[in-house]
């Protein structure tokens, strides 16, 4: 399954000391990917093969509320030149399933 979506970068505070930064899914996009029948990874996490701009990666989705995110490692922001609040188009091709 291959989805294509555009959200903002979000920041979470996970400590002090530490900041980590995702873009969501939208729920209608998370519904379906929920949808697929796969073997329960850890936290829910669901394999996927990200695409922003030329940078692509390999990484997990996790839920959240009623969609899932995508963390931004720091090496995509500096790469792709995202930033807080920022708008991101994501490609994500859903591996598990």
């Amino acid at each position: 399954m291959i989805i294509e979506f555009e959200a903002d970068v979000i920041r979470w505070d996970a400590r002090d000391d530490a900041a980590w930064f995702f873009a969501t899914v939208p729920p209608e996009l998370s519904e379906d990917i929920r949808e697929i029948p796969r073997p329960y990874r850890g936290f829910g996490a669901v394999r996927v093969r990200a695409r922003i701009g030329g940078t692509e990666w390999s990484t997990s989705i996790f839920p959240s509320d009623d969609a899932y995110v995508l963390p931004l490692k720091k090496a995509v922001r500096d790469a792709e030149s995202l930033v807080e609040g920022g708008p991101v188009v994501v490609r994500l091709d859903v591996l598990d399933g």
